[in-house]
């Protein structure tokens, strides 16, 4: 072979044997939040070695009932309850220290008294500060009437800091302290010269965070070589904890009505390190009817006493803020767009027994604009409020479902619902919920 041959190129390569890698199994909320994913997550957390959140703060609420036991989570992965599993909180998630202290305390309280032992939380992550929270608060006061519905936790401009390159992350607080305050004072200057009405307490702060750094150190870690050394044993079962829904990213959700992180599929990239060939299952939760919290356009909200039916029956109450949810029929558009995004690879319907009492049920099929069938989600919120949606009416069952424990076992007009949905989606529904307890989730068989 010619020595130009090698030059360009044309020397055969060697055959490299890659290492196998594992896959991590995705769940993602389907609509705009409050879909039930700590109930899946919690499910599959039984066989899981690892849990781990991507993104977003404690704006995220997630509800897990075992037996006469009910947790809130809000930073923490729903899989602290399996005690033979590890949560890892990922880069991609901003972290207030007090409410994550709080919320472990709170964790222990109700017996779960090992978890810091099997807690990570990514040195790379950022970090919430109070005046964060107060930022976010002036921030929503000055948009007048043109409110986003922010939960006021500070994460719109945790992530603002982040992206404006003068955010503080878990590294910084863990290393020389002075060096650390100096940041802050920085980004404390940063924020009253926006807001010179801010009243900070920096060193009650400061004080606080100083006897918070004991506390984080034995639990942080460089969490990208800690998942690619979980990736590398196949046999580890690895869950990722979607926060928020698709519909409120920050790129595909109805935005400006939306929140701060990438809550779609990428997000579990971008926060976990985890290489884009690793993502495994992707199962979408859908609540059996929609809500949504705060600002932005609604096609099939119920302004109605049927809405406040939903309303009332399904305690449609945000976990995080307590703020009342918005109801409506189901609506298939949103879930179409969402996978296109994700790609789902099955569903899980939740709060089904929540339409027992129903008459008949709605499910919105189609959206048209200007007496045209759309064939793409509407980017526009202007367009969203405008379009008229086509349904289709299934009768309601009129019984109780919520002792259901096999698919067949639900009322042949609940099974149709059921049915009808995994039709319009294309997409299987693996599971089925009808009630608040771990062993209200009815599992289907994946096609062979």
């Amino acid at each position: 072979m010619s020595h130009a041959a090698v030059v360009n190129g044309d020397m055969p390569s060697k055959k490299l044997k890659t290492q196998e890698m594992g896959k991590v199994t995705v769940v993602i909320g389907a609509q705009w939040g409050d879909e039930g994913k700590g109930k899946l997550v919690d499910l599959l957390a039984t066989k899981s070695n690892a849990v781990c959140r991507c993104q977003g703060g404690n704006n995220a609420g997630h509800t897990v009932v075992v037996g006469d036991k009910k947790y809130d989570f809000h930073l923490l992965p729903s899989g602290v309850i399996n005690k033979d599993c590890l949560s890892v909180i990922g880069n991609g998630v901003v972290i207030h220290l007090p409410g994550l202290f709080e919320e472990i305390a709170k964790t222990e309280g109700k017996g779960i008294t090992d978890l810091r032992e099997r807690l990570v939380i990514s040195t790379r992550a950022h970090l919430v500060f109070d005046f964060h929270q107060l930022v976010d608060g002036a921030q929503e006061q000055h948009r007048g009437n043109k409110l986003i519905g922010t939960t006021k936790k500070g994460i719109g401009p945790t992530y603002s800091s982040k992206a404006m390159r003068n955010g503080i992350r878990v590294a910084d607080l863990l290393g020389d302290f002075d060096a650390f305050t100096e940041k802050y004072h920085g980004l404390v200057n940063f924020y009253k010269r926006l807001f010179p009405n801010l009243t900070i307490d920096t060193e009650g702060e400061l004080k606080q965070l100083k006897n918070s750094r004991e506390l984080l150190r034995p639990m942080a870690k460089d969490t990208v070589s800690y998942m690619n050394s979980l990736l590398k044993d196949t046999k580890k079962k690895i869950l990722v904890e979607g926060a928020n829904a698709t519909m409120l990213d920050i790129d595909f959700g109805t935005y400006p009505f939306v929140t701060s992180s990438s809550c779609s599929v990428g997000g579990v990239c971008t926060g976990l390190g985890v290489p884009p060939s690793s993502v495994g299952d992707v199962f979408g939760v859908v609540k059996a009817y929609t809500t949504r919290v705060g600002g932005g356009a609604f096609p099939c909200e119920l302004l109605n006493d049927l809405g406040n039916t939903l309303q009332e029956k399904g305690h449609e109450f945000g976990t995080t803020t307590g703020r009342r949810r918005r109801c409506g029929w189901l609506d298939i558009p949103i879930l179409r767009y969402s996978n296109m995004v994700n790609g789902y690879t099955g569903i899980c319907l939740t709060k089904l027994d929540i339409l027992d009492e129903f008459e008949e049920v709605k499910i919105g099929v189609e959206y048209k604009l200007n007496g045209a069938v759309m064939n793409y989600y509407p980017e526009l919120q202007t367009e969203l409020e405008a379009v008229e949606v086509e349904y289709v009416t299934l009768p309601g069952w009129k019984q109780p479902t919520v002792d259901a424990r096999t698919f067949d076992e639900l009322p042949k007009n609940a099974q149709d619902y059921v049915l009808k949905i995994e039709e319009l989606l294309s997409v299987p529904v693996r599971w089925v919920g009808v009630g608040q307890s771990r062993d209200s989730m009815i599992e289907r068989p994946a096609a062979v």
